[in-house]
């Protein structure tokens, strides 16, 4: 089953609000120093995994499972958006927002 297009403007409006918020997902990672070797990666994990749950939020609450294509549809949305949401992680700055890639693995 598609994704319904309630369900894609919701993920779609949950994305616009991390974006706007990358800062505190931000500073959320760097909580996690020095265990994560790139903050920015694991902010944007933290809003990944928050878009997710958002996600099965919605199917809870129709109290039927994700499909495959939803989900599917779901990683494409992510990955159409991701950077965007990495571009306003780096620039809500930080010790690594610009440090080369290299040194962050």
């Amino acid at each position: 089953m598609a994704m319904s297009e309630d369900t894609r403007k919701y993920i779609d409006g949950q994305i616009d609000y991390y974006i706007s918020e990358a800062g505190s997902y931000r500073q959320m990672a760097e909580a996690y120093r020095p265990e994560v070797g790139s903050v920015a990666d694991a902010a944007f994990g933290i809003v990944a995994g928050c878009i997710h749950a958002a996600f099965l939020q919605v199917c809870q609450g129709r109290q039927q499972g994700p499909s495959l294509v939803e989900v599917q549809e779901l990683g494409r949305m992510l990955k159409e958006r991701a950077p965007l949401i990495k571009r306003a992680i780096m620039e809500s700055g930080g010790a690594d927002a610009a440090a080369p890639a290299r040194a962050r693995e």
